[in-house]
């Protein structure tokens, strides 16, 4: 590229546009990382539904489609061809929904990792409460009936010595002492009373087991080992079960279902994709799967969008020629220098070719220097002014240079 000294608005032109290629370099690393990692995160969550090497290339193919209708959307200039760049964003969007829906997946793993291990904590915890409470609720009524059987058989006792039971004929009532009558009804109050003893016994061990099962629970969250505890826990839960089921066969009453607790491996199990996910949404994991495909369009479309650099010495001199040949220049109402690109009826009418200018128009639109507002009609960028400023200086020093030159030669004649 040609160099030249001397000039205020090229030479910030000039750092302008550098730094804005230097940021353009640097936006390409940056986009192809955020494809990437977009990448990794699709391919997760569609591995799992489809088989891995037709998940890799679909996955190519949606980052492609991200990247490309992003930079080819910043160009298309949507009020010159609409159907094209509706095209191109329905593509994108279909591309970005894709994206963005497997993704989520990966980020709904990492971010409700913890939540989802501590509601299997909770749903062991709520198995085990409820079996318990059970438990509790056949023990209470028992111990009731027991103890309403034991001072119904100790009453009858007492009536027997009396002499009052009911049963006793006629002839032996109100008859005081331990006679054949008092010693069967003595008899059965012992064995109930003996049978309530042990029975009693086999509650306390049943007290002592459940309160093992809930140490181990209350220990399971904490543990250093977690196998470990976990295996202690399902041992604890199977000796309240026997020790449930043996009371059981004691009372001759029937024991409530226990509830099958999950395996070490189901409890530990990592999160496998699954449609359940969107049932539980997680708006953090959706933002952070959104989030990464947003970035690599924007600066896609950052990296088309801005213009690439300075022109060269011929393409200053080609663009300020050909732009002179506009006539029709307004102010519009974004204070920007506007143009209409179309023939006048006057050069329509002489079939003026205007193949030179619209070239000029085309590469200054490619370069960013000009922004298409309708069909016929643009608009200056910031950038163009600096580089017009300059090549009318030039055109008025050699303007002037001319005239001094003219008036010295007419002088020494």
């Amino acid at each position: 590229m040609a160099t030249k000294s001397g000039g205020v608005g090229y030479l910030i032109n000039t750092i302008q546009t550098l730094f804005v290629g230097m940021l353009r370099i640097w936006t390409i690393p940056i986009v192809l990382m955020l494809s990437v990692a977009s990448g990794f995160t699709t391919y997760y969550g569609l591995s799992h539904f489809i088989t891995p090497w037709i998940a890799l290339v679909i996955t190519v193919a949606i980052q492609s489609i991200v990247v490309i209708c992003s930079l080819e959307m910043a160009g298309i200039h949507w009020k010159a061809n609409r159907l094209r760049y509706f095209s191109v964003v329905l593509s994108l969007l279909i591309a970005l929904m894709a994206s963005i829906s497997f993704s989520y997946f990966k980020f709904y793993e990492i971010s409700q990792k913890d939540t989802i291990h501590i509601d299997r904590l909770n749903l062991i915890r709520q198995d085990v409460k409820g079996y318990v409470s059970e438990i509790l609720k056949i023990k209470a009524t028992v111990l009731k009936q027991q103890h309403k059987d034991l001072k119904k058989a100790s009453e009858e006792v007492s009536q027997a010595y009396f002499g009052t039971h009911p049963l006793i004929v006629a002839g032996y009532r109100n008859q005081v002492g331990q006679g054949p009558f008092w010693k069967h009804y003595n008899q059965l109050y012992q064995e109930k009373k003996a049978k309530q003893a042990i029975l009693d016994l086999e509650f306390i061990e049943l007290d002592k087991k459940v309160q093992t099962l809930q140490g181990s629970l209350s220990e399971l969250d904490i543990a250093n080992n977690l196998e470990f505890s976990y295996s202690q826990v399902l041992k604890d839960y199977q000796d309240v079960q026997l020790q449930v089921g043996k009371l059981s066969s004691a009372i001759g009453m029937g024991q409530p279902e226990a509830p099958l607790l999950m395996t070490y491996k189901q409890y530990t199990e990592d999160v496998n994709p699954s449609v359940s996910m969107w049932k539980g949404f997680s708006v953090f994991a959706f933002i952070c799967a959104a989030m990464v495909d947003f970035f690599t369009v924007l600066l896609s479309y950052r990296l088309e969008f801005t213009a690439p650099g300075p022109l060269t010495q011929e393409e200053e001199e080609l663009v300020f020629e050909c732009l002179r040949q506009f006539t029709d220049f307004t102010i519009n109402a974004n204070d920007e220098l506007q143009m209409v690109i179309e023939k006048t009826e006057l050069e329509k009418a002489r079939r003026y070719s205007d193949w030179s200018r619209m070239f000029a128009v085309g590469l200054l639109l490619n370069r960013g220097f000009l922004r298409k507002i309708d069909h016929r009609t643009v608009e200056f960028s910031p950038n163009l002014y600096p580089l017009i400023a300059e090549k009318m200086s030039e055109k008025i020093t050699q303007l002037k240079t001319a005239t001094a030159h003219s008036e010295q030669v007419q002088a020494g004649e």
